[in-house]
């Protein structure tokens, strides 16, 4: 008899060993069950070997019709809370989603491998709050989005909404990729395609590599930028096909350190620093580096632009273009500091931005328009350091000249064709 409870008291033991022992394996370093974290048994069972994530065992369709953005959302709360390389993975197919905010601190670090589609919900109800753009990762480190698929923003269905033409204060739509203070990541390999506003917008980050990426749109798509940056230092966009409605790369306010390399650009507005001082307290743009890019039948080439009527002192220094080729390009070359656009800013002011050592160096081809080279600075601050060295693009037309069109630019000539000098 003492025998049998002796036997009956461990097994009850060890049942009671073994549920601890589980409940223990799932809680998080704070104690927390898996309910309250977000890691639902759905997303321990879709967990490959190393923490990989796969969304179709999570409940996403790729259909192109059901929305799958709760299993994402669940794909993505599960790999930011593991230690260790977590990846998500987004198979072939075509999987919607609405706004989908990747928020870290993360534990460790997160790949999302992108084999499939992405595609952008166009309910515009969604993208409210914290939830304005469609994907937004936000205070995150050592991350990697890579793949042969695409982020398709589907903007046809919205571009018409779109009022910035003739608002100055317009309402602005959801960005398709959105890094917030990121900090070392890299975006490789993957397409960005019909943004429904910019195809990708970093914010406050630091050590981005953009490689190998293709961004598309057409020539009149509004406001989609190709990839636009501000308050961030060390960025990389190297190797990489853009052609969108509206620049192609632009770096705003607060950027330092900047290297782009081996882009072609076209259809678009350029590659372009600014524009500056639309806003108040901007920070400087300095170290931008524009080498070995090809630009191809866009309204504008390597372009600097400001306000006239900018609302505090900012200072653009430090950038260097080189070995550029312009094919067809209208303005292969511009300093603006009258930039207007639509004409539905205060088009003269008292000037605050100063724009100053800046190189243009082995720039050729063709312009589509009789002003190849176009500096036009303020008379309050005027353009200083500009040095052109080996510039020699001429208007494909023959109505007309090539010319350049300077004024207030202090400009030293070396190796130039002789009617681009601006001296």
């Amino acid at each position: 008899m003492a025998s049998r409870n002796h036997s009956s008291t461990c097994r009850i033991l060890v049942s009671f060993l073994l549920v601890a022992t589980t409940v223990a394996v799932f809680a998080d370093a704070d104690g927390k069950k898996p309910d309250e974290k977000g890691y639902a048994p759905a997303a321990v069972a879709a967990a490959g070997a190393g923490g990989s994530y796969d969304i179709i065992k999570l409940g996403a369709n790729g259909n192109g019709r059901t929305d799958s953005s709760k299993a994402v959302m669940e794909a993505w709360k599960s790999a930011c809370g593991g230690a260790g390389k977590q990846t998500i993975v987004i198979p072939k197919g075509d999987f919607v989603t609405g706004p989908m905010d990747f928020t870290g601190p993360c534990k460790g670090a997160v790949t999302v491998q992108l084999d499939g589609n992405l595609l952008g919900s166009n309910d515009l109800s969604k993208y409210k709050g914290k939830l304005a753009n469609w994907i937004e990762v936000r205070k995150v480190d050592n991350l990697v989005i890579s793949g042969k698929g695409t982020l398709d923003g589907q903007g046809p269905g919205v571009w018409g909404k779109n009022s910035c033409a003739k608002n100055y204060n317009c309402k602005i739509l959801p960005n398709t990729l959105v890094l917030n203070t990121v900090n070392n990541a890299l975006v490789s390999g993957i397409t960005l395609k019909d943004a429904k506003f910019f195809h990708m917008n970093m914010f406050r980050c630091k050590d981005v590599t953009v490689q190998g990426v293709t961004i598309t749109a057409p020539a009149e798509s509004p406001n989609t930028d190709g990839i636009h940056m501000g308050d961030s230092s060390r960025v990389s966009i190297v190797g990489t096909a853009i052609g969108t409605g509206d620049d192609c790369i632009s770096v705003g306010p607060g950027s330092d350190g900047i290297n782009i390399t081996g882009v072609t650009c076209g259809p678009g507005h350029g590659i372009s620093v600014g524009s500056l001082g639309r806003y108040k307290d901007e920070k400087d743009v300095r170290d931008v580096t524009v080498r070995d890019c090809v630009l191809r039948n866009t309204t504008n080439g390597v372009r600097i632009k400001s306000y006239e009527d900018a609302l505090s002192p900012i200072t653009a220094s430090r950038l260097t273009y080189e070995n550029i080729r312009m094919e067809g390009v209208a303005n292969p070359i511009i300093i603006d500091q009258k930039y207007c656009p639509n004409k539905i800013c205060t088009s003269s002011g008292s000037s605050e931005v100063t724009v100053k050592d800046v190189t243009f160096k082995n720039i050729t081809g063709t312009s589509s328009t009789p002003e190849a080279v176009t500096l036009v600075c303020s008379d309050k601050l005027p353009c200083s350091g500009v040095q052109m060295q080996d510039v020699n693009v001429q208007y494909a037309g023959t109505d007309n000249k090539t010319m350049a069109v300077c004024s207030n630019a202090q400009v030293t000539a070396t190796g130039c064709l002789k009617e681009l000098a601006c001296v």
